[in-house]
């Protein structure tokens, strides 16, 4: 199905490609050297956590508009084109412990840098309103070339977004991003055991009370 930005830019989903499996392996395999994307690696992590009581959060629906619907069967149809209809907020969002969380996820290929063109202003606006009402807020960062995972607080994000808008640099330094993230290590199960850190962010606002 072909999917279109509001400016008419084909939307490429990163998550339709096809994985293997090999079934024959023995060893316990680390699912973060699958050639997973992030979005994947997320959900798995998120269906174990439902699985297992741990926390409900769920990938965000995106709105779309169907412009172009084939019926190949009288009982079937093809959704050929579509839109989306009005821009996203964050990825995901949902409850864990008693806290509300939402985060955006976003990858690289770079290596030293993260452009902070990958964001958008409304999605910096959502995180601060949710942060705003006591959420915890943040972005999991992957280097997909590194096969690195960094979760950075979104107060360390609306810093190095407000400074590039007021002619500071366009991207973020990968020590910066160490420096001020925690940095986690794909898993069996959960896939990406985010939630690791998600108490870290808790802990330490406890201690900043």
């Amino acid at each position: 199905m072909k999917i279109n930005y509001p400016d008419g830019r084909t939307f490429n989903n990163p998550s339709s490609k096809k994985l293997s499996v090999d079934t024959s392996a023995k060893k316990k395999m680390i699912f973060g050297d699958r050639g997973m994307t992030l979005e994947e690696e997320i959900n798995e992590s998120n269906k174990y956590y439902r699985s297992h009581d741990v926390a409900v959060i769920y990938k965000k629906p995106t709105p779309i508009q169907i412009v172009k619907v084939d019926y190949p069967k009288r009982s079937r149809a093809v959704i050929k084109e579509a839109y989306f209809s009005k821009a996203s907020t964050t990825d995901y969002n949902g409850i864990y412990n008693g806290y509300y969380v939402d985060f955006e996820a976003k990858e690289t290929k770079h290596k030293n840098t993260f452009p902070l063109k990958n964001f958008h202003q409304h999605q910096i606006d959502h995180l601060k309103a949710c942060e705003k009402q006591g959420g915890i807020c943040f972005v999991i960062i992957k280097y997909v070339a590194l096969k690195r995972y960094f979760i950075m607080p979104a107060d360390n994000l609306f810093e190095y977004w407000d400074g590039q808008r007021n002619d500071g640099p366009k991207s973020i330094q990968l020590k910066q991003i160490v420096d001020c993230s925690i940095e986690v290590s794909p898993d069996y199960n959960p896939t990406l055991p985010y939630i690791n850190a998600v108490k870290q962010l808790i802990e330490s606002g406890r201690e900043k009370k």
